[in-house]
């Protein structure tokens, strides 16, 4: 097995779905095939298009999965997708390059400039060490965070005494629950996305939760995209069908 960055556009010319499954063609079979049951990085580009005047791309880390299987795209030749699972976004996007360091050693050339040619590939493989602190510098805010929490539902071993890499405290559902609060908080502005209230105890704390559209129980991944924000009543609601989504056709 082996530890890897994947590269996804904002707008990708293939069939990406990060949290899903992520989609390729059969020049980095080889490489994807040894990710399987490892996990990977996300890389967002600077090119949101294949046209080489694009821009818009953070040029940044954003997420972190592991990879299931590898599938053969029945509709489009020479084309495959890998399966992902154990998707999470990190707290903060991390730039391919900070202070001057480069987070991936390969994308630096021996003079110091940067090495365009591996930066072309989508998929790059990484040593552990390298991949760690990545996830270290994606993960900060929430690593503090589990680090002060000794509530019921917290993370008990402090984190700066985790000598176990990096990647098997991201698979902890208590650390997934904390990131996936975070997330979908931030992205609703604390706000129930039903009834649009912002409510604010008297610590300064949102009273606001995190929900899974498709349960974590069915599989469904820890992604902005599978959650919403609700109040504590709500949620309850929400959680035994008495709330529900609907899809409304235009």
């Amino acid at each position: 097995m082996t530890k890897a960055i994947f590269t996804t556009k904002i707008s990708p010319s293939y069939d990406d779905r990060p949290e899903e499954y992520y989609h390729f063609p059969a020049t980095y079979l080889n490489q994807v095939r040894r990710t399987i049951g490892d996990h990977i990085i996300y890389y967002e580009p600077r090119r949101g298009t294949a046209e080489a005047s694009s821009r818009g791309g953070r040029q940044a880390y954003f997420a972190t999965a592991r990879v299931d299987e590898v599938v053969e795209d029945n509709a489009l030749p020479d084309h495959f997708y890998a399966r992902i699972s154990d998707y999470l976004d990190f707290d903060r996007p991390v730039p391919f390059a900070e202070g001057g360091e480069y987070y991936e050693s390969s994308l630096r050339k021996s003079d110091g400039s940067t090495n365009k040619g591996m930066f072309g590939r989508a998929v790059r493989a990484i040593p552990d060490t390298e991949f760690d602190r990545i996830l270290k510098a994606g993960f900060v805010v929430d690593l503090r965070a589990a680090q002060n929490d000794k509530g019921p539902s917290g993370i008990e071993e402090p984190i700066v005494d985790f000598e176990r890499p990096l990647v098997e405290l991201t698979v902890l559902r208590p650390f997934r629950d904390q990131a996936f609060k975070r997330l979908i908080r931030s992205a609703y502005d604390c706000r129930c996305a039903l009834t649009g209230l912002r409510l604010i105890n008297g610590g300064g704390r949102p009273e606001v939760q995190a929900a899974h559209i498709m349960p974590v129980a069915s599989k469904g991944p820890d992604s902005i995209r599978n959650g919403l924000a609700l109040s504590g009543t709500v949620h309850w609601m929400f959680d035994r069908g008495l709330s529900q989504l609907t899809k409304t056709l235009k």
